[in-house]
């Protein structure tokens, strides 16, 4: 059978902190949708052993990789690569919602 889910009927917003929504999730790798509000963002940090994926569904987002910083718009993605610090912002006026897939999946506590 396929699984078949809605990111946009997942999603959701929060004024305390940026929302982190399960997708999908295997032994391999997961998916998530992050919403973010103006201001919120994720920490820099850095996955020794997986490779992160930030697909900007709506909005714009500022991604930062390594020591480089740009901004995404909506139908634009970005590759940290396994071991970079990478973070990401919205630094804009209007909400902004990512498709976030990373592998292989780390072990979530």
């Amino acid at each position: 059978m396929i699984e078949v889910k809605s990111f946009a009927a997942l999603r959701r917003f929060s004024p305390d902190k940026l929302q982190k929504l399960n997708l999908f999730e295997t032994d391999r790798f997961f998916c998530d949708v992050y919403c973010l509000e103006p201001g919120q963002e994720q920490k820099a940090h850095a996955h020794a052993g997986s490779d992160k994926l930030y697909a900007v569904l709506e909005g714009s987002v500022e991604v930062r990789v390594g020591g480089e910083t740009r901004e995404l718009r909506a139908g634009e993605v970005a590759l940290c690569p396994a071991g970079s610090e990478h973070g990401v912002a919205n630094r804009f006026s209007s909400r902004a919602a990512l498709l976030v897939f990373m592998a292989p999946a780390p072990v979530r506590t």
